[in-house]
């Protein structure tokens, strides 16, 4: 893809390596999308068996990592208009290496501390990955809507193609890694791309944010934040954070407890692949209708293929229902990102990261959590009605909340025992004897399933199909989310509409609210 030295041409860039930073960018973001895939599709589920963790807990560490790319996304963009974006590239550099060094020992935490202290090695380590992710974010979406001044939506939409390709990557490394390498050569995996944005960022030249041209002041900067429209635009790049990120943190592991693991794996790369090709044909879906209309009829389709998928008991009907989806959440992200920019680009990295910010604390506190949580929640209120004295072998020992909501989840590991019949806890106890070690976690799970077994081939039925129903519940009322969100964008549609329709802004322009 070229670049163009007229101003006015659409593919007009301000500085000679937009392309290299524009690419650098890319791997920035690919390797936030590999770490979130490998999670969600295969190591979230080796989490569960191995330190006996609910789906809301596992929920907890993933929001953990999403609320804290939405904090530092927040302050970085502060950053940002005053050290500027190389160094804060750097130092985004140094936390991804670090985080992976804290989630790696989580093993010898749980041997020496048990699940509690496991829960916040694991969250730490997600956090500071966030915090990497975070920083790059802060970075490149206001570095690449100033380096592509004249077509925004179609720019950043390529750069954000970087998270279905991380997805794809570490889908497919989960499918043929997961069972064969341990968890934690499959979360190191993010690390290849990190190394790739450190060597095309090193020593490259980086532009100013459209803000510190055009004079802005940060006091001057936040008062746009007095318009009704920015605010408006905010909220629903919460809900978009909640219906894309959220359940992004889950449709592997939903799919897969709808067909089997292997399949859900697979439909969340293809989801990923039509994501990715999509992203870059944005450019000329928005010359034939206006952004907000892209939007419009994405959340339309996400609304049909979440809610469908919720129902579906074929490989065919999911890859139908995927699909819809797919197509609908695409340009969720990057859209409303060039939207922000487009409507108030004096805002400059402050304003696109308090929208990026607002979408990725939405998923964090909203999204991974409550969608484990109504996993749960039906789950266990299917079972506890249907096979009360089953529902009490297979609880967790403690209550989930979920902000004023309390449910007690299915124990992860308890529920692994019984899929595989034990087989893997007794590996694990022949490897206690033969060593002549102790493991408390194992030998009190062990101790559990010497009676748990006499009931396993009566439980095993009840115990899936609750499991099932939970999956099922989550996805069909996520679906809620981008109907409400197509209601928003109809209203600003008509706002726009009223007042002669939607258009840029440029810098010498006036933000119009």
């Amino acid at each position: 893809m070229s670049t163009s030295t007229d101003p006015t041409s659409p593919h007009y860039a301000v500085a000679p390596n937009a392309q290299r930073l524009l690419w650098a960018g890319f791997m920035a973001i690919l390797a936030a999308g590999v770490g979130f895939s490998v999670r969600g599709a295969s190591v979230l589920e080796e989490w569960s068996k191995a330190f006996g963790f609910t789906q809301t807990e596992l929920g907890g560490i993933t929001g953990g990592g999403l609320v804290g790319f939405g904090v530092i996304i927040i302050i970085s963009s502060f950053l940002a208009e005053k050290i500027g974006f190389g160094r804060l590239m750097f130092f985004a550099f140094i936390v991804h290496f670090l985080s992976a060094v804290v989630t790696l020992a989580a093993p010898a935490v749980f041997t020496a501390a048990g699940k509690d202290a496991t829960f916040w090695c694991l969250f730490v380590g997600m956090f500071m990955f966030a915090i990497g992710n975070g920083v790059c974010e802060a970075v490149v979406n206001p570095l690449v809507a100033t380096l592509f001044p004249n077509n925004k939506t179609h720019y950043l939409n390529i750069l954000h193609a970087g998270w279905p390709a991380g997805l794809i990557l570490g889908g497919v490394a989960s499918i043929f890694l997961a069972g064969n390498v341990s968890w934690q050569i499959q979360i190191s995996l993010f690390l290849l791309p990190v190394i790739l944005y450190g060597i095309m960022i090193f020593g490259q030249r980086m532009p100013s944010t459209e803000s510190s041209v055009s004079g802005m002041s940060i006091g001057q900067i936040l008062l746009q934040f007095g318009s009704p429209l920015l605010l408006f635009l905010l909220v629903i790049h919460a809900m978009v954070g909640y219906v894309e990120l959220g359940t992004d943190s889950w449709i592997a592991r939903i799919t897969g407890s709808i067909l089997d693991e292997t399949t859900g794996r697979w439909l969340f790369v293809y989801t990923s692949a039509l994501m990715f090709i999509l992203r870059f044909v944005a450019g000329p879906i928005v010359h034939r209708i206006s952004p907000l209309g892209l939007l419009f009829g994405s959340a339309i389709l996400a609304t049909i293929g979440l809610y469908t998928l919720g129902g579906v008991g074929t490989t065919v009907a999911a890859i139908g229902a995927l699909t819809v989806y797919g197509l609908g959440k695409t340009f969720f992200w990057p859209t409303m990102l060039a939207v922000v920019s487009e409507r108030f680009p004096k805002g400059g990295a402050v304003t696109l990261g308090m929208v990026g910010g607002v979408g990725m604390l939405s998923a964090g506190l909203l999204g991974g959590p409550g969608i484990g949580f109504k996993q749960d929640k039906y789950a266990s209120e299917q079972l506890e009605s249907q096979a009360p004295e089953v529902f009490n072998r297979y609880k967790a020992a403690k209550e989930n909340r979920f902000l004023v909501f309390e449910t007690n989840g299915l124990d992860g590991a308890k529920v692994a025992t019984l899929g595989d019949d034990g087989k893997k806890l007794a590996g694990e106890m022949e490897i206690l004897q033969e060593t002549n070690t102790s493991d408390p976690n194992i030998e009190a799970l062990n101790t559990w399933w010497q009676d748990a077994q006499t009931h396993a081939a009566a439980d095993k039925q009840p115990v899936t199909d609750a499991t099932l129903n939970g999956s099922r519940m989550a996805l069909k009322l996520t679906a809620i989310v981008p109907a409400v969100m197509a209601v928003c964008y109809l209203i600003l549609l008509f706002y726009f509409k009223s007042i002669g329709g939607y258009k840029a802004l440029k810098l010498e322009d006036e933000p119009v609210a």
